[in-house]
């Protein structure tokens, strides 16, 4: 009997601690949807790990558009279903969809790999540790095996090299930046990224019926936008409803307010938004 009890204590106690780092927006809300959503899963057989996103991403339409959420002091993991922004949406869905694939279905889970998708080496250590980039959010996810980019497997591609520091150059924009240890960290992660190349598919491109039939329901993209010190200024998830079909945009739209699919296909789109040269694709891995 004691030792049952000694158990409960210290499941307790993980239990306060892992609550004690994290940022509910509801978190009795939040922890039982997070719960119902895994639960109303598993019963599913997805063909394959991009079908969980696209799943996933489908829960939230209709959510209001919210920016900045994350933003507070000290920094600490968020949790914010009610309200997202386009990179907090796509977070939410991978990070769904990674628990599902590990058949957990827990909001305890769900935590873990929400913190290892959004921030360094998946530890929060500051400001500066979460992935504000892009680029930086892909490599050092990719370095983990979390998601692959996967822009080269599309049969046309080009080549870009940029010097990706717009978060310095624009301090104004980001109060955290006010602090000066967090404006130097976030200054040298910059200088790795000084001419970082990358690929993308141009916007003219996605006309091609061989770049569309080469999107899968479920993929992850990035818009490159003409800005020449930025990488990806929006982000989203891709949908088809069969390999042939034209790909859709399912994404959290500012002009809109909410979470909601593109009226237009996914060409159309990118097409009446001059200011992105193409998008990049990233893959959820098994």
């Amino acid at each position: 009997m004691k030792h049952f009890i000694a158990l409960l204590l210290i499941l307790s106690t993980l239990t306060l601690r892992a609550q004690s780092d994290v940022r509910f927006h509801n978190e009795s809300a939040d922890t039982l949807r997070l719960t119902q959503l895994l639960d109303g899963s598993r019963n599913i057989q997805f063909e394959n790990p991009e079908e969980r996103v696209a799943y996933f991403a489908k829960q939230f339409i209709g959510t209001p558009y919210v920016a900045h959420t994350l933003e507070g002091e000290p920094e600490i993991l968020t949790v914010n279903l009610d309200e997202l922004d386009c990179t907090t949406f796509v977070e939410t869905a991978l990070a769904l969809a990674f628990t599902a694939g590990e058949h957990r279905n827990s909001w305890r889970d769900y935590v873990y790999n929400l913190r290892r998708i959004r921030y360094r080496g998946g530890e929060v250590n500051g400001y500066p540790s979460r992935l504000h980039y892009i680029s930086d959010w892909a490599v050092d996810n990719k370095h983990r095996g979390n998601f692959a980019d996967v822009t080269t497997d599309f049969p046309r591609y080009v080549e870009l090299a940029r010097t990706i520091d717009f978060m310095t150059a624009n301090r104004d924009k980001y109060p955290a930046l006010a602090d000066s240890a967090n404006f130097a960290r976030i200054r040298d992660i910059e200088n790795g990224y000084r001419q970082h190349k990358f690929r993308y598919i141009k916007t003219a491109d996605m006309n091609s019926k061989a770049v569309k039939n080469a999107f899968h329901n479920g993929d992850v993209v990035g818009f490159v936008p003409a800005i020449r010190n930025l990488d990806v200024v929006h982000v989203g998830v891709v949908l088809k409803d069969t390999p042939e079909s034209e790909p859709y945009l399912l994404h959290a739209s500012y002009s809109h307010g909410k979470v909601e699919v593109t009226s237009v296909p996914l060409a159309e789109y990118m097409k009446k938004n001059r200011q992105w040269l193409g998008l990049r694709v990233f893959r959820l891995n098994e």
